[in-house]
């Protein structure tokens, strides 16, 4: 072996020793264990003890937990959350005069940003505070430890299920907040106009709300409205379910891991939208080239 060999070999050990110690430090921190954690659960749907019927059972129980029983006040929240945009945007642009952005407005707004993020923030305070105090409840009970003992994955029984049912009941809300932000929102603004007199001074109709809505959609828009959600599912219900099993064997510590949980998912959500966000930066500076 020649002297350049011998460097190339010392510069590889180096640089794998340098990996190796950077793995070993994101383990021993909680962002690194919650990404072993979410692996880990992902890799349970291939276990040799899996069970399709108890797995599907639970996915479905799990999804109906967090989309469907919080959606009445999803509802009430996305529409007056419209109502107020459509209304805030089409004053505003109608008297700057810049009435043909209302649609580049609206997809900012409700379906790129806020919408996204606010029905992350009611899923990660109510679905992913109950996982939390579930899971916990168990943990401290060591009904956790009793599965493990009759050789149920206790991963694959509790974490699994949370994180796809999760991730689809995110997925799902995400739609149907947008959606009705918009309509809902659309039909309680025209009915504050006819109630009022047009004392606004709106000009407002469905087919040109909805059609410079459309107009104002990219194909990064449907691709991160399929994306976004998925993340933000898996964030919230992984690190539910992490603050759950970490949690001291102390009843007084339920509301306390409670807590972190949805302050932490608030944390991680608006990092990861950050993240999503420099996806459309490559447009923005676009659009102000074309401006300047």
């Amino acid at each position: 072996m020649t002297q350049n060999d011998n460097r190339e070999m010392a510069r590889f050990t180096l640089m794998g020793t340098l990996f190796h110690k950077l793995g070993m430090f994101l383990m021993h921190r909680t962002a690194g264990q919650q990404v072993v954690l979410f692996f880990r659960a992902l890799g349970s749907l291939f276990s040799k003890s899996r069970s399709f019927k108890t797995d599907s059972k639970n996915i479905i129980m799990q999804t109906f937990f967090t989309g469907v029983e919080i959606f009445p006040i999803l509802f009430v929240v996305a529409t007056l959350f419209g109502t107020v945009v459509i209304v805030e945007i089409m004053t505003l642009m109608g008297k700057v005069g810049f009435s043909d952005v209302v649609g580049s407005l609206m997809v900012v707004v409700i379906i790129r940003e806020l919408g996204p993020i606010l029905t992350a923030f009611l899923i990660a305070g109510r679905s992913g505070s109950s996982l939390t105090t579930y899971v916990g409840s168990m943990v401290i009970s060591s009904e956790v430890d009793a599965l493990a003992s009759m050789g149920v994955d206790p991963i694959r029984y509790l974490v699994m299920p949370g994180l796809i049912g999760g991730s689809i009941a995110t997925f799902i809300m995400t739609i149907f907040f947008s959606t009705s932000a918009i309509v809902s929102g659309f039909i309680v603004t025209k009915f504050v106009i006819f109630i009022s007199g047009n004392a606004l001074n709106l000009q407002l109709t469905w087919d040109y709300l909805s059609t410079e809505i459309l107009k104002a959609m990219s194909m990064m828009d449907f691709v991160l409205i399929v994306v976004k959600p998925l993340i933000f599912g898996c964030i919230i219900t992984t690190n539910a379910c992490y603050q759950a099993l970490n949690i001291p064997r102390d009843i007084r510590q339920v509301p306390k891991a409670t807590s972190r949980s949805v302050i932490k998912s608030f944390l991680y959500i608006v990092c990861a939208d950050v993240f999503l966000s420099l996806f459309y930066f490559f447009d923005y500076f676009n659009e102000i080239s074309k401006i300047i």
